[in-house]
């Protein structure tokens, strides 16, 4: 007997996947599209029809214009397919921008991979990674690779960089096969048979050898001072991808860091394989171009920076992405750069504030090169002067190798350190509590400005604080001065200023002679800090035959001679000396080791190892003096142990259960929108739910509240949540956040948030 139902219900017919039109469908008809929207619940693909019309432009990767709702919008041609993912009604693209496949797919993976892990938006993140379109350079590039002959090529050059040279300090070995020492044969490549004479027997006439590249002398880095760096690079060179961290001595004379990085890319290119070079800032990145000219040739790499403008930078852009350069360089977006076959990944100072993106989802350099070389299969190396917890951790976890240099040839390329607060410099400086330069500071000025223990060259002078006098505090009490209308801090700005009494707000820029402590009434004030503009004042009168020269603001020196002269600059303004400086004077460190901050030791320190590094080797009479009595941090510089005081940070923060031995997630704006954001997002950590810290309200420099409005009042006071979660858990939690970021987007129920992942600024 078989069972008969009750009611015969027809089924719901399956969605139509396609109207009909007249002459019918493309092929793959239906587009997916990634809408350049900053809206959370917006980050996602949608489906649109492709018309006969934009069928030969449709191609993935292209930039397109589609309509939503009721406007025009910007997105991203993802991919193409053939059924649509959704029942409802699609739309036609409105149009191409572009035939420029300027979205590679390893890029859109690799923001993807980045989004996740930020817990942000994927279209945020392309708007780094993908410059904007100058449909002027499209046009001109593409007349050029029509007719190459008559508006000219880079080619020629970018044959010649690419082409594998001899190396002077990495003996080439034949190979079989790929393996963990595996090189290419360094006699093979499409040019083998250039110079191979013409007999009756060949077919094809002659072809004529391309101009090779010749190295200048000297742009070629000793890579044999550094233990397993040759194994490293026969490793990128044979396809593979090696991690390693490298902490160099010095960063000048044969140290020099922009030959290191330049030949480190240009070995990887000689392999047929793509390098990409990040540095913090356009000093930096114009000092490793140079030694690129001189390495590779100026035709061989491209350059990205947002401060040469729209045009050069996407024609940059363009060349990488079309395959007409091995080599990107750049600062913080080149990290994106659309090259194939990558081979090397490499970062310079990872600790610099500048490879964090100030803009969501404030992903850090570090960790997308690390997502970068993991994905590719590259070699990543991270380079620096110092080394920060973060990448101790890794080298720990034997995640990350080490290129290490033994101590003797640390030794030898760096200065000796004296640290005036040692028992022994304290004894015979009767000031030296008083005094801003010590007597140990002072006289190594003097005998580096007059050659008493090598050639005579300049003192660097490193100051933790731009301006005159950027801050006061009440000569009777010490209560920092604060602006009567927005309780921002007070300083003197100029010499004049200081001399008439007159303070100046650095909020909201008002000014007034008539200031009085709200504590005590005093009318007198101190300075609680000194600038680089009050430094040189003072250095003037104590070596008045002596040349200044000031680096910081807006007046940054990238490089000077080695004609005795005083250089004030303020952290990371330091120009390098042709010749290294004959002494460097660190001054304020005890003020800059009292700022709050979890990083402050560290970062403090990573600046003394910089300025450290361009001084001479203590053989050529190379002297470090550092100001401070922090016995931990003064004695790793005094030791040159980047590395150990980073290992001791690092077991530090495991018995805290502080960053970067677990991962942090900051969510902070007014004080309702905290709570609620908190309250969508639930219980975080599974089966042990994780506390959140707070929300506790924060301000800038310690006011308790934020920097001044237009008009001159003060701005809302912000609160913030800190939570503290393992490395096992980080994937649930940062996706949790994700989603209630979405769902706040969606619900529009309160005020948006700030949602920060592993912030480096930490509280």
């Amino acid at each position: 007997m078989t069972e008969e139902p009750l009611f015969h219900i027809p089924l719901p017919a399956p969605a139509a996947g396609l109207p009909e039109v007249a002459g019918g469908w493309p092929e793959d008809p239906v587009a997916r599209v990634l809408l350049d929207s900053g809206v959370p619940h917006l980050d996602r693909e949608f489906d649109y029809l492709v018309p006969h019309a934009l069928d030969d432009d449709a191609r993935p990767g292209v930039r397109v214009r589609v309509r939503f709702g009721h406007q025009d919008v910007l997105g991203w041609l993802v991919s193409r397919g053939a059924e649509p993912s959704t029942g409802a009604k699609l739309l036609p693209l409105s149009s191409v921008v572009s035939r420029e496949q300027v979205l590679a797919p390893e890029v859109l993976d690799l923001a993807r991979a980045v989004a996740a892990r930020y817990a942000g938006n994927v279209a945020d993140v392309l708007r780094v990674a993908v410059p904007p379109r100058v449909a002027r350079v499209e046009k001109q590039m593409d007349a050029e690779a029509e007719a190459p002959e008559a508006v000219g090529s880079a080619e020629p050059a970018q044959a010649a960089a690419t082409q594998p040279a001899p190396s002077e300090d990495l003996p080439a070995e034949p190979v079989t096969g790929p393996g963990p020492d595996a090189g290419p044969a360094m006699d093979a490549g499409p040019h083998a048979d250039a110079d191979r004479p013409v007999t009756d027997n060949d077919t094809e006439p002659a072809v004529q050898p391309e101009p090779v590249f010749q190295p200048e002398p000297g742009s070629r880095f000793d890579w044999t001072r550094v233990h397993d760096a040759p194994s490293f690079f026969r490793q990128v060179t044979a396809g593979e991808g090696p991690r390693a961290a490298l902490t160099v001595p010095s960063a000048h004379g044969s140290w020099d860091s922009a030959t290191l990085l330049a030949d480190a890319a240009a070995r990887t290119a000689e392999a047929d394989r793509a390098a990409v070079v990040v540095v913090p800032d356009q000093r930096d990145l114009d000092r490793l171009c140079r030694a690129l000219d001189r390495r590779v040739g100026a035709g061989a790499y491209a350059r990205l920076t947002a401060d040469d403008g729209p045009t050069p930078r996407y024609r940059a852009f363009l060349q990488l992405r079309r395959g007409q350069r091995r080599i990107a360089v750049g600062t913080r977006s080149a990290i994106w750069a659309p090259v194939p076959d990558l081979g090397l990944v490499a970062v310079w100072n990872d600790d610099d504030a500048l490879h964090s993106e100030p803009r969501a989802p404030y992903q850090h350099v570090r960790e997308v090169a690390l997502l970068r070389s993991e994905q590719a299969g590259a070699g990543v190396l991270l380079a620096s002067t110092s080394r920060t917890p973060e990448v101790q951790r890794l080298v720990e976890s034997g995640w990350l190798g080490e290129l290490a240099v033994d101590r003797q040839t640390v030794h030898a390329a760096t200065p000796r350190v004296v640290a005036t607060a040692d028992s022994w410099e304290s004894e015979r400086d009767p000031l030296l509590a008083r005094a801003r330069l010590p007597q140990a500071a002072w006289k190594a000025a003097r005998e580096g400005l007059e050659g008493r223990h090598g050639e005579p060259g300049p003192v660097l002078v490193q100051v933790g604080r731009s301006g005159f006098i950027p801050a006061l505090s009440c000569q009777d009490c010490g209560t920092p001065a604060r602006c009567r209308h927005c309780t921002g801090p007070l300083g003197y700005p100029d010499r004049t200023a200081s001399a008439r009494n007159e303070t100046a707000c650095r909020w909201c820029g008002r000014r007034e002679r008539q200031y009085e402590c709200p504590q005590c009434g005093s009318r007198r004030l101190r300075a609680g800090s000194r600038g680089v503009d009050r430094t040189a004042d003072e250095l003037g009168r104590a070596f008045p035959d002596t040349p200044i020269l000031s680096s910081s603001g807006d007046h940054i020196l990238s490089t000077v001679d080695g004609t005795p002269a005083l250089v004030v600059a303020t952290i990371g303004a330091e120009p390098v000396a042709e010749g290294g400086y004959a002494a460097a004077l660190l001054l304020d460190g005890d003020n800059q080791l009292q700022r709050e901050g979890l990083r402050t030791p560290g970062q403090v320190l990573a600046r003394w190892f910089a300025a450290a590094a361009l001084v001479r080797p203590r053989q050529d009479g190379g002297v470090a003096v550092v100001t401070a009595s922090q016995e931990d941090v003064v004695g790793a510089l005094v030791r040159m142990d980047a590395a150990g005081y980073a290992s001791r940070q690092l077991a530090e923060r495991r018995e805290l259960g502080l960053p970067p031995a677990v991962r942090m997630a900051e969510v902070s704006g007014p004080a309702d929108a905290v709570a609620s954001f908190l309250e969508l997002a639930g219980p975080l950590g599974g089966t042990a739910p994780l506390p959140w810290v707070g929300p506790v309200p924060v301000s800038d420099e310690g006011s308790g509240w934020g920097p001044a409005a237009a008009d001159g009042t003060a701005g809302p006071v912000r609160h913030r949540a800190l939570l503290f979660f393992p490395y096992s858990a980080a994937r649930r939690v940062v996706e949790s956040l994700r989603a209630a970021r979405a769902a706040a987007s969606a619900r529009r129920l309160t005020e948006p948030v700030r949602l920060r992942i592993d912030p480096v600024d930490l509280p």
